[in-house]
């Protein structure tokens, strides 16, 4: 089976949470936790994904999306 990402500049569209610097610097995992944790503006229902092994996973677009959203900018 071939890795469906040759090209290393190429980004996954879900990546797992505990992974996510591996393919950004910011913000951080721990960043990350506390905004599913505390499920500021709705992080959870917008950007996570689990999957049945009950891994939290970003949906990369959605969050960009998320964090680009007006409701977002203090």
């Amino acid at each position: 089976m071939q890795n469906q990402y040759q090209n290393k500049n190429e980004k996954p569209k879900i990546i797992p949470l505990s992974k996510w610097n591996e393919y950004y610097d910011f913000p951080s995992v721990g960043s990350l936790r506390q905004l599913v944790f505390h499920n500021t503006n709705k992080f959870k229902e917008k950007v996570i994904r689990k999957f049945g092994n009950g891994r939290q996973y970003i949906d990369v677009d959605a969050f960009f999306k998320w964090a680009n959203s007006t409701e977002n900018v203090s």
